[in-house]
């Protein structure tokens, strides 16, 4: 009896929806064969938005924004992989095969065993817009960025599709943010850096009731298209004419919106970091980033070297270099840091945080600094462990 109810709804679904999508070609059915990690078949095909179809829990609308501007064959994969949430990345070059890099992975999985074509890149890039002279464009009400590599006649030849996310690992930070001083988080690219100023930005603005100001230079932050992505909460944000200006825009932030909070991404120049410095002494609390692996590549870098204080060198007396058991000329902390914490992301659940004047001092007189080892556990709590180690 239940075997012939089945069959019954079955049938019923078959003629009522299946068989009139078909025939209106509304829709399409692929087989198996199609989703194994190497494809046997390309398609340049780009679908309607309209009927694109979820095969995946994991998959969100933002998630979907993104998959549905590459070409069908390689949407229709992306939407039915398990480790959907785990996608950092897809890369499409010309001449060569389509790669998506995932989290923890240490290489990159093939999408299909077809090439990418120049009709391929150019249908991306008509869905998504035009790119900006930093080579950079977005999905407008998302977060996601695309990237473009260009060759010697500014044609667009690659495509680098990076995946935005509203949530981050707020619950390793959310404690320093408390004191309401700045912090500085150091980190490879693709660890994690912007998504988790982007939380900060909420928690600050809706949490604890800040007057947060944004300077996205790239959109990264707040998303693309002049209305910002709610995952920035009630913050306000100035983008970026040109990357340029950016120092330009943080000092406008400050003298023209009264922030009690600016949120800078990708600290890189030398009139960048004289803003931060500028910015800190009117008492105005920074959260920033800047690539790196741990805080000496910082102290190492003549150009970022001023966001933990600067470093010069300095000529003892006999008496105190004696005293000190160092030669007479030794490296020392030029000035106060702008961020009194700086948080080294080693990986997205293993962070290190330092006392920024505190570990610098240290490591210039050649010891290790203590600092506080924030990890997560396979059961989602944040642990925090005090030890000196090298930074």
């Amino acid at each position: 009896m239940l075997g012939e109810m089945r069959s019954s709804l079955l049938r019923s679904v078959v003629t009522s929806v299946i068989t009139p999508a078909i025939k209106s070609k509304s829709c399409c059915f692929m087989s198996s064969l199609h989703y194994p990690p190497l494809m046997t078949a390309s398609y340049s095909c780009f679908r309607a938005r309209s009927s694109l179809s979820c095969c995946n829990s994991h998959a969100d609308d933002d998630m979907s924004a993104l998959f549905q501007i590459l070409p069908c064959d390689l949407r229709d994969t992306l939407l039915c992989d398990p480790s959907q949430d785990q996608l950092v990345e897809v890369i499409l070059d010309l001449g060569c095969l389509p790669q998506a890099h995932y989290i923890d992975d240490s290489g990159r999985r093939y999408l299909r065993n077809t090439e990418v074509s120049m009709e391929e890149i150019q249908c991306v890039l008509k869905e998504i817009g035009q790119v900006g002279k930093d080579n950079r464009a977005g999905i407008e009400g998302t977060l996601h960025r695309i990237s473009a590599i260009r060759n010697r006649k500014g044609e667009v030849i690659g495509l680098t599709c990076r995946v935005g996310r509203a949530r981050g690992q707020i619950d390793m930070v959310r404690d320093l943010l408390d004191f309401g001083e700045s912090i500085l988080f150091v980190g490879r690219p693709g660890v994690g850096k912007t998504t988790v100023v982007r939380e900060i930005s909420r928690v600050l603005s809706d949490e604890l009731h800040k007057r947060v100001v944004i300077v996205d230079t790239s959109n990264e932050i707040g998303g693309d298209g002049d209305i910002p992505h709610p995952a920035i909460g009630g913050a306000r944000r100035l983008q970026v004419p040109d990357p340029s200006m950016q120092h330009q825009v943080m000092i406008e932030a400050v003298e023209n919106h009264m922030p009690e909070v600016i949120i800078i991404d990708e600290i890189g120049t030398e009139s960048e970091v004289h803003a931060c410095r500028t910015i800190a002494e009117r008492g105005v609390m920074l959260i920033g980033t800047a690539h790196g692996e741990q805080l000496e590549n910082i102290i190492k870098n003549p150009t970022l070297s001023d966001l933990i204080g600067g470093v010069v060198t300095v000529t003892l007396s006999d008496q105190e270099a004696q005293i000190r058991n160092c030669s007479k000329s030794v490296l020392e902390r030029k000035a106060p840091s702008p961020f009194p914490f700086l948080i080294e992301i080693n990986e997205r659940d293993y962070w290190i945080v330092h006392r920024t004047e505190r570990s610098v001092d240290a490591l210039l007189r050649g010891k290790k600094p203590l600092v506080e080892v924030r990890r997560r556990t396979q059961q989602l709590q944040v642990v925090i462990e005090r030890w000196r180690t090298k930074a």
